[in-house]
């Protein structure tokens, strides 16, 4: 097998790779400097579709952690780059919060309970039973049903709390339509993702703490893989799945120098 070319782009997941829950994992902010500084385009992942990239960036600003908002990709934009491959100009009942808005009203949709195109699903703090009910006689009525990512909980300081995957299922089950999900491991993420940077498959790396979806994501995209182990999946686990990230480290500070 050829070797693969120099890595000449890197996309990393946000949390579990550079902070956890509101830390910086040490090395992340040497790691985005030596970024920033070397000219080569990255993007910093999530598939938290509450906030948009102006938020993010306040967010990690305040940790200490300096992303341009050009360099902040969501599950919500890659969701909206797809509707708006698929149906420019459609119309869209939303269970979500600023993140997925936002990124819908900046493609032109307008967003609606009256017999939209599409129904479209992302986190919230507050899933409601009316906003469930309202999604459900929807898609019955005809509406497509998409997700912003299939995570099934998400993590709080308290333990995990049910996300978009899990209020999905629900959905599902009273309407026997299943969702398409535009987050990862969709590698509709990446490649939408990578295509926002100019960047290509070939010359470029995806970092994860996440085997089920970071590394899986990034190896049907094409790309290098990286998995750290400060996050969700623990070395004990890797040999669990019947794929493999092309390497295994520490941290993020183990990267600092491949740049």
């Amino acid at each position: 097998m050829a070797d693969r070319k120099p890595i000449e782009s890197w996309l990393t997941d946000m949390d579990g790779v550079l902070i956890h829950e509101g830390v910086p994992i040490p090395g992340a902010d040497a790691f985005l400097k030596k970024l920033r500084d070397s000219g080569k385009p990255f993007l910093v992942l999530t598939n938290n579709s509450i906030y948009t990239p102006r938020d993010l960036h306040a967010r990690l600003n305040r940790m200490g952690l300096d992303v341009p908002v050009e360099n902040i990709w969501t599950s919500a934009l890659a969701t909206a780059k797809f509707l708006d491959d698929q149906r420019p100009g459609g119309t869209a009942y939303v269970i979500g919060e600023a993140g997925l808005t936002t990124a819908l009203h900046d493609i032109g949709y307008v967003l609606t309970d009256h017999d939209p195109d599409y129904v479209v699903l992302g986190e919230t703090r507050t899933y409601s039973f009316e906003a469930m009910t309202k999604a459900v006689r929807l898609i019955n009525a005809g509406a497509r049903f998409i997700c912003t990512n299939p995570d099934e909980t998400g993590p709080s300081t308290e333990g995990p709390l049910p996300a978009t995957g899990a209020v999905a299922a629900l959905i599902t089950k009273a309407t026997g339509k299943r969702p398409y999900f535009a987050g990862k491991p969709n590698p509709l993420m990446m490649r939408t993702g990578l295509n926002a940077i100019g960047a290509h498959s070939e010359t470029s790396a995806m970092i994860g703490d996440r085997m089920d979806t970071d590394v899986l994501a990034g190896i049907e995209a094409g790309m290098k893989t990286y998995l750290v182990l400060t996050g969700l999946t623990g070395p004990g686990q890797i040999e669990n799945f019947p794929y493999r990230p092309s390497r295994v480290v520490d941290s993020i500070a183990d990267l600092v120098e491949r740049i």
